[in-house]
């Protein structure tokens, strides 16, 4: 009540010890990702976090003048850190500031090549001074988008490049269809060398009509798993776990925040003069939205804060001019004044937890579920407080 009270946005001290123990117990290993534009790198990152395309652009960061990082879930408690060089397929590209600020950091470099796009010749170059600085860092050549090798075709089932996976020199199998084949021989030639592992994978959408979108999926993951270190290795195994336990801090953190503005905006509520709560209760949930966010690691935009109104705002404006209306009667329009207030107020605090942890997790909730979510929390939260509130007392019991 304290930290509400006073307007305290900043993480708790409890939180941060959660977040401080969430990195020390999960590791978080970080991926150099190297590779032409539109070649699969934002398919990969998807399959290995879960996480939307349209999440995973918007939470990329810039870190050089030609780089960028992504860290999953949040910056705060990252799980996975991936490093993408946006620049290496473009004429003149120099590695040298790129090299500088991700040697020391990257444990795997993942390099994306398109089955059917030969052109690789700035990602070789690139690479092979990236190789050269660290030649016991693991290279992991993916070769991406083999469903363009073999359009109308069905993925060759099971999925024949084990022995590839296991030994970088092993020729792809003859089952293989003949120009698949030789799309992948002619990658694995011009990397010759710098790859320490080659993986063919066709990592799609499920709206695209494959059998199987995630085609190569497992087997990439295995190949991370068995070249990243053992102390980083344990947190992409149990990344879903670890996710979770993150989301728990997050929840049991944000709870009583919610509870004490709830509590604050009853009281303003049940101010028995019209209209006079109508300046104090958006000011009380606008500063609540911001304290979730902090709690969340993630900053509440004026962007975000547009997106939660014209998703719940609707039904919030309505509830707010009834209860104007009520509180013309006496006695009873404060009580429910109060009880409208404090229960609109917990169910967006809710919304907000409900949001935060969706962005987190790499999805953006849609207006649909956000505003059931909000009126079933709502509804809740009204019941509860008439309860807790017989007669139209404020004081929390």
């Amino acid at each position: 009540m304290k930290r509400t009270v006073t307007g305290d946005a900043s993480p708790p001290p409890d939180i941060e010890a959660a977040l401080a123990s969430a990195r020390a117990k999960n590791p978080a290993p970080m991926f150099w990702l190297l590779g032409k534009t539109q070649s699969g790198k934002t398919s990969l990152i998807r399959y290995l976090t879960g996480a939307e395309d349209a999440a995973i652009g918007s939470g990329f960061r810039p870190c050089t003048k030609t780089s960028r990082l992504y860290q999953f879930p949040t910056p705060d408690a990252p799980l996975l850190n991936f490093l993408d060089t946006r620049g290496v397929d473009e004429p003149g590209y120099d590695p040298t500031e790129d090299i500088a600020a991700f040697d020391p950091k990257a444990h795997v470099v993942v390099v994306t090549a398109k089955a059917t796009d030969f052109a690789q010749g700035n990602v070789r170059h690139a690479l092979e001074r990236v190789r050269a600085v660290s030649r016991s860092r693991p290279v992991v050549l993916v070769i991406t988008c083999l469903h363009e090798a073999i359009p109308r075709q069905a993925h060759p089932d099971p999925y024949p490049f084990g022995a590839m996976i296991a030994d970088p020199n092993a020729p792809v199998p003859e089952g293989v269809p003949e120009h698949l084949r030789a799309c992948i021989e002619e990658h694995k030639r011009a990397f010759v060398g710098l790859f320490d592992l080659c993986v063919p994978v066709d990592l799609t959408k499920s709206d695209d009509g494959f059998a199987e979108p995630n085609y190569g999926g497992e087997q990439v993951k295995q190949a991370l798993l068995k070249v990243l270190p053992s102390a980083y290795r344990q947190t992409l195994l149990r990344l879903k776990d670890a996710t979770d336990a993150l989301k728990d801090a997050h929840q049991r953190h944000a709870e009583p925040i919610i509870l004490g503005y709830t509590s604050l905006a009853g009281t303003a509520g049940a101010v028995p003069v019209p209209f006079a709560d109508m300046v104090l209760l958006p000011g009380i949930q606008v500063r609540m939205a911001h304290h979730i966010g902090q709690i969340y690691g993630q900053p509440m935009t004026p962007e975000r804060l547009r997106e939660l109104v014209a998703a719940i705002g609707v039904g919030m404006i309505s509830r707010q001019l009834v209860r104007q209306v009520v509180k013309f009667i006496p006695v009873v329009g404060s009580a429910v004044g109060a009880t409208v207030a404090a229960a609109s107020t917990y169910a967006l605090g809710r919304a907000l937890c409900f949001y935060f942890e969706a962005v987190c997790e790499g999805h953006v909730p849609t207006p649909d579920a956000l505003r059931k979510f909000y009126h079933e929390h709502y509804d809740a939260a009204e019941k509860q407080w008439k309860v807790d509130h017989p007669k139209g007392e404020t004081k929390s019991t």
